[in-house]
């Protein structure tokens, strides 16, 4: 075998997956372990070499066709210069990783931040491939998201680009406080938490509603009694693809991506999510802006992280 093949490293609090991809972004092999947090920064490194080596050992590839390693990380990166500047998940401040993997490794080595990261998954070899100009959505605890434009990340200016969920987008009567400190922020609305939040502030207002028997609602509760008619949580799942829309209209007037990528736990709701989406999308973004977009679900899931941090030798 003469082809080269990239490894992407998925960093967690808990664990670490890393992946092998050949040029075309298909995942081949995986492998995951602890990460070690606990023992404190330099037992986490030492996971991430031992387990890029062991992925390479256990694969019918070898090393010297490994051209590369990328790794994706959540928390505040600088990206130029390789440095995971806070990552609190993993007691990480301030660690120069990659010149620290590359001594290690004896490998070139990229790394960005977990959102960008499955952005880049999505557009290299998920529902993205083939689509040079797309915005990601992950809709978990907040809100992420990655811009694609012309096959790559798009960082920006300090390499923040694309935190969607900090466009403000509810208005000030109706707006809460977000973690970021500002307020009507996306993620305050589309998230799970957001929703979830929404959920119970309706028990609580003594809403007539099947979640009312719920003793923990879960974002999937909700859309479950959204679809069973509950007309309360067919409410809040509106209003969470209302605003997911309206941003989506207001990224669409600057950027004017080809398909708009939704991934992450709530993304799972299906079609009661999506079919709001692209109604309110339809409705507030220009008819020229409208053309030829698509509103689309993620397909890579949890393996998004590692095929876009190998994407990163190659589309970044």
């Amino acid at each position: 075998m003469s082809e080269n093949i990239y490894v992407g490293v998925d960093l967690g609090g808990t664990a670490i997956k890393v992946g092998i991809c050949n040029a075309e972004g298909h995942l081949l092999h995986t492998y995951e372990g602890p990460t070690g947090t606990q023992e404190g920064v330099d037992t986490v490194i030492d996971n991430i070499v031992k387990y890029v080596r062991q992925i390479v050992e256990d694969s019918p590839y070898t090393w010297d066709q490994l051209a590369g390693v990328g790794a994706g990380v959540a928390g505040f990166t600088n990206i130029r210069e390789g440095i995971i500047i806070l990552a609190p998940n993993i007691g990480f401040r301030d660690v120069p990783i990659r010149a620290i993997l590359e001594e290690r490794l004896n490998k070139p080595v990229k790394i960005d931040n977990d959102a960008n990261v499955a952005a880049l998954g999505e557009a290299w070899s998920g529902a993205g491939r083939g689509v040079d100009n797309c915005v990601c959505y992950t809709l978990g605890t907040g809100v992420g998201g990655g811009i694609i434009i012309n096959g790559k990340i798009y960082q920006g200016f300090g390499g923040l680009a694309g935190e969607l969920g900090h466009i403000s987008v509810v208005p000030d009567l109706e707006a809460i406080q977000c973690g970021c400190g500002k307020m009507g922020c996306l993620e305050t609305v589309s998230s799970a938490t957001g929703i979830i939040r929404m959920a119970n502030d309706a028990v609580a207002r003594g809403d007539r509603t099947s979640l009312s028997m719920v003793e923990k609602i879960a974002a999937k509760e909700v859309f479950d009694a959204a679809k069973a008619g509950d007309e309360v949580a067919i409410r809040i799942v509106n209003r969470a693809a209302f605003y997911l829309g309206k941003s989506m209209a207001a990224v669409a007037a600057v950027l004017n991506p080809e398909s708009f990528i939704v991934g992450g736990g709530v993304s799972k709701a299906g079609d009661i999510l999506f079919d709001e989406v692209r109604r309110v999308f339809a409705k507030l973004a220009p008819e020229p802006l409208q053309g030829g977009v698509s509103i689309i679900p993620a397909e890579l899931g949890n393996d998004a992280g590692i095929v876009g941090a190998a994407g990163l030798l190659l589309r970044s």
